[in-house]
């Protein structure tokens, strides 16, 4: 053998490589693997930026581009940044090799590694450090290093000229794990949200697969209005600084704000560390029930913020907080802070009431008319055309308060004067589909000698199994209320009418064919 014969480059990746065969099993997410590989370029860029733009001038930019090859079902991430230089690999490609500096965005040692695994048995990672002459590509094939009981993984080389840098990391075989249309619209959405402050800042550009523009994270715009409690009070910009330390060098900092327009997915806080996003991307946010109360709240849709998280730590696949015996006390502490007078951004939420813009009303109505004249015109003759019978009225509005001899799901009473005398007006909701009509009403007349007031007793029952009642009471049945409120109003005015002399049956009648008939077969 030649002496002088170079020798072919190897890194050892003992003792920890049976490890490698179980990363496939972390709990990841899609955005948060892909994260992984954009820190490592991000870490590179920052730790390098000096020697990059000496090289590159001084408005050099990290770009970094995700390319998608769905046909050999493959995931390629390159970068410009500063490569891993030879005396890095030892540390780069052994798994769980902590590095001596911890801290920046790469302090577990298993990042690249563990997301590469996830995604595929088979990768490699071709890099060109800064200042060297070599193009170094490391090969991994997970089933052949852990059946063999690889220790060593060979390096190949190429000479490449010493002012290039970049590395390209190129997962293949992904099969299920490639990410499909809708998972590649989420990762491009997390990925904008995660590294939103590195975008604003102008610090790098993330690009996605063949678009042409960088990935862009648009933000939400701030509500601006007076006090709900004032309205004729100046408009406010309804956003201010939170600032929480707990001590031991654990703080909490950045901003808490009311949304414009109510959100039930993007509202929420955002938790930053080291600029980077830990919890709450995109339509994940963190919104703890002692901050942002139950789902159907106002300030459920409308608090969000972005909150920068000191001396906590984070787990290692960089996708939560280790709060330990703090927990309790950061809830505590963020909810006082939003809620810090003079600016109270809970009690805003919850009492303010966004008035649509025109656009969105003549939207809606637009919408609502066609769909309403659509309906009348399939149904409507015919129903109209067809005289009731007598039973059918009678059943209407029946003389008894007890001629609907369903349980109600709920059912309360309240008591008024209308003109000097005394109603009492019962409310019942039902969910009984053998009852046909959306409403009912019964009025009684009581009198007492030893009582001067006159006594009327109304009852009303709506039924909630009733298809107009299905098709429009919301997902979250929020639409409850509204539909008793209508009824009641209906009830009330009906009987009314009926005391006035003139039949409310009739009306009745109709109002409950045409809303069961509209909705029959398929509604526009």
């Amino acid at each position: 053998m030649n002496l002088t014969e170079p020798v072919a480059p190897t890194i050892n990746i003992r003792p920890e490589v049976n490890m490698l065969s179980v990363l496939k099993h972390l709990n990841y997410k899609a955005w948060f693997a892909v994260a992984e590989f954009v820190d490592n370029s991000i870490q590179s860029h920052l730790a390098n930026l000096d020697a990059l733009r000496a090289q590159e001038g001084p408005e050099f930019k990290l770009r970094i581009r995700v390319r998608l090859d769905p046909e050999l079902s493959r995931i390629e991430i390159t970068d410009n940044a500063a490569g891993i230089a030879i005396g890095d690999f030892a540390r780069a490609f052994r798994p769980a090799e902590i590095p001596l500096d911890r801290t920046g965005l790469s302090e577990f040692g298993m990042g690249m590694k563990a997301a590469a695994c996830w995604f595929s048995d088979l990768w490699c990672v071709r890099t060109k450090a800064l200042g060297e002459s070599v193009e170094r590509t490391v090969r991994f094939d997970i089933g052949a290093i852990v059946s063999n009981r690889t220790e060593t993984l060979g390096v190949e080389e190429r000479p490449a000229a010493p002012g290039e840098h970049y590395t390209i990391i190129t997962l293949e075989r992904l099969g299920a794990k490639f990410p499909q249309a809708r998972t590649q619209k989420k990762l491009k959405d997390h990925l904008s949200s995660i590294y939103r402050v590195f975008m604003r800042r102008g610090d790098i550009e993330l690009l996605w697969d063949r678009d042409a523009a960088p990935l862009h994270y648009p933000g939400a715009v701030i509500l601006d209005s007076p006090p709900a409690a004032t309205p004729d009070a100046p408009a406010l910009e309804w956003r201010k600084a939170i600032d929480v330390d707990f001590g031991e060098g654990k703080r909490i900092h950045g901003f808490a704000a009311l949304r414009a327009e109510g959100s039930t997915t993007h509202a929420g806080f955002a938790l930053f560390r080291r600029n980077r996003l830990i919890i709450g991307s995109d339509d994940e946010p963190f919104r703890p029930l002692e901050i942002f109360g139950n789902a159907n709240s106002y300030r459920f849709q409308r608090l969000f913020g972005e909150l920068h998280v000191e001396g906590f730590e984070v787990s290692h696949t960089k996708d939560g907080f280790k709060w330990d015996e703090h927990e309790q006390e950061v809830l505590d502490k963020l909810r006082s802070a939003v809620e810090d007078e003079p600016m109270n951004l809970l009690r805003q939420a919850e009492q303010y009431r966004a008035r649509p813009s025109r656009p969105v009303i003549t939207t809606v109505a637009d919408k609502a008319t066609v769909s309403v004249t659509k309906a009348l015109e399939r149904t409507a003759g015919p129903v109209l055309s067809v005289e009731p019978a007598p039973l059918e009225l009678a059943q209407v509005a029946p003389p008894t308060p007890q001629a609907l001899d369903v349980a109600p799901v709920s059912q309360r009473s309240v008591e008024i004067l209308v003109d000097g005398c005394r109603w009492v007006i019962n409310l019942r909701m039902t969910l009984d589909p053998n009852v046909i009509e959306w409403l009912r009403f019964s009025d009684q007349t009581t009198s007492d000698l030893f009582d001067e007031l006159e006594e009327h007793r109304l009852t009303v029952d709506v039924s909630l199994a009733h298809p107009f009642v299905e098709r429009f009471i919301g997902p979250e049945n929020d639409n409850t209320e509204l539909i008793l409120r209508f009824a009641t109003a209906i009830s009330v005015a009906l009987v009314r009418m009926q005391r006035g002399g003139t039949s409310a049956t009739v009306p009745l009648h109709w109002i409950n064919r045409l809303l069961r008939e509209s909705l029959s077969g398929s509604f526009p």
